[in-house]
């Protein structure tokens, strides 16, 4: 008896074992038959880009990956689809800037990755616009080497901007940058700015001070505890004239027609600096100052919550209607851009002082469990992905596409603010760097968070396309 026990327990056994290898075959096939069907893809060039597919949008598309299918927001996440792989050709230049661009490679480079084709809007603000405002600083610099001039001649601005763009668009980036990033031909001229030579610029400007305060700046101490800014600062008002106006006591009435002098003026500085400092050490100076002037406002487009505040009015508990408005509306902002935490910060108080404006005195933050990444662009439709203050360069690999760094910190509650009014906002206060991690005991409650399953993405490629468009 004992003995067939055991055999019938030994085929018990092996059948099981059959049983899980049969599955694993048949799954490893399907996955073989997947891979067969998912051969590389010929890529064409901007001008010959087919339509969008006419295929599902869960199945492989024979298209060239750098088209963007021109679908709309499903009610799930789509899964990932195949990497984006830049789309390279031989730019068509003018001939007519005399600028050897082989000596910005590097930058020319990096910009084209920053602003890639499907990316370049969402990452605009935070990425893509400050490296290639730092390009056209150092292309300044560049310009200028052995001559006396700090900036483009008028007559090659034209020229060299649309260069520049050839250049880029032809290494994958999006030519529509001048538009996202609200660039011109006149940014590299100078513009009215008084002084354009190195001569009068270096009698007018105390340059040691300048090059020691921006010569090396500390990314964690720039933005709350400037030493580089207020001197650039200094310059361009020296060589404005605007700082002898002020002098002068005459008044502030006329200063308004001064500040875009004062703009032109300090591009004019960021082109000496670009001409002191190597390529790279100026790339990373003017990366920094631009992160910190991006982190100073809220980039969302918020309008008038009216329908938050009707919902919202009176509650002073949990509320499924105040939430799901709330909900609603921050879903409508959150596909605009991808921001960093501090902007998250930034905006998360403004809209409460709306809402504070609007007669909603309870803290809808943590009765709906609202965090700061929820106020970001949202990965596979259900994780938002913060940027850090800094926002790294984005990286191209052969296999995975486009990917960018999320912030591991951005779980944390949407701060609500003390009153309506964001005089007192200040995110270098000792006691406010960033809110201490939540501890609501409202998880439960149907807030943006969902099911409330902690999700954390270091890299978050670019293969979902739903996140792109809206």
């Amino acid at each position: 008896m004992d003995c067939v026990t055991t055999a019938t327990r030994l085929k018990g056994y092996w059948f099981h074992c059959l049983l899980h290898l049969t599955i694993w075959l048949y799954s490893f096939n399907n996955v073989l038959s997947l891979e067969s069907l998912s051969e590389p893809i010929r890529i064409y060039s901007a001008p010959n880009l087919a339509s969008p597919p006419k295929s599902g949008i869960f199945e492989p598309i024979e298209i060239s990956p750098t088209v963007i299918p021109h679908y709309s927001f499903p009610v799930n996440s789509l899964p990932p689809m195949y990497p984006t792989h830049p789309s390279t050709y031989d730019p068509v230049l003018t001939g007519r800037c005399p600028v050897n661009f082989s000596a910005v490679s590097s930058v020319l480079e990096r910009t084209a990755s920053d602003c890639n084709q499907p990316l370049a809007a969402v990452v605009g603000n935070v990425i893509c616009c400050p490296q290639f405002s730092s390009l056209l600083h150092i292309f300044q610099g560049l310009y200028s080497t052995g001559s006396d001039n700090l900036v483009l001649q008028t007559a090659h601005a034209d020229d060299c901007f649309k260069d520049i763009v050839s250049i880029l668009a032809s290494r994958g980036a999006n030519s529509s940058i001048p538009f996202i990033c609200s660039a011109k031909s006149t940014n590299l001229t100078g513009g009215s700015c008084p002084v354009k030579d190195m001569d009068t610029f270096e009698k007018t400007v105390n340059t040691s001070k300048l090059l020691e305060a921006c010569g090396t700046i500390d990314p964690l101490k720039e933005c709350c505890r400037p030493s580089c800014q207020p001197v650039i600062m200094e310059a361009a008002l020296k060589i404005s004239g605007v700082q002898s106006y002020l002098n002068d006591d005459k008044g502030t009435g006329g200063i308004s027609t001064h500040v875009d002098v004062i703009s032109d003026c300090k591009g004019v500085v960021f082109s000496w600096i670009s001409k002191k400092l190597p390529i790279d050490s100026a790339n990373k100076a003017f990366r920094i100052l631009s992160a910190c002037k991006v982190n100073k406002a809220c980039p969302l487009d918020l309008k008038p919550p009216s329908e938050v505040i009707d919902a919202c009015h009176n509650v002073a508990a949990p509320s499924p209607s105040c939430c799901s408005s709330l909900n609603n509306y921050i879903a409508s902002i959150q596909r605009q851009m991808l921001i960093t935490n501090r902007q998250a910060i930034m905006c998360a108080t403004m809209f409460g002082s709306m809402l504070q404006k609007g007669g909603v005195i309870t803290n809808v933050y943590e009765l709906c469990d609202v965090d700061i990444k929820d106020f970001s662009l949202q990965a596979y439709g259900q994780e938002g992905c913060l940027l850090p203050s800094l926002p790294a360069d984005m990286v191209y690999d052969n296999s995975t596409g486009f990917s960018f760094t999320c912030d591991l910190s951005d779980n944390i509650a949407a701060p609500w603010p003390s009153s309506s009014s964001m005089t007192s906002m200040s995110l270098c206060a000792p006691e406010m760097s960033l809110p201490a991690l939540p501890t609501s005991q409202n998880s439960g409650n149907p807030g943006c968070r969902g099911g409330g399953v902690d999700f954390f993405v270091p890299i978050l490629s670019i293969f979902v396309f739903n996140i792109l468009l809206f």
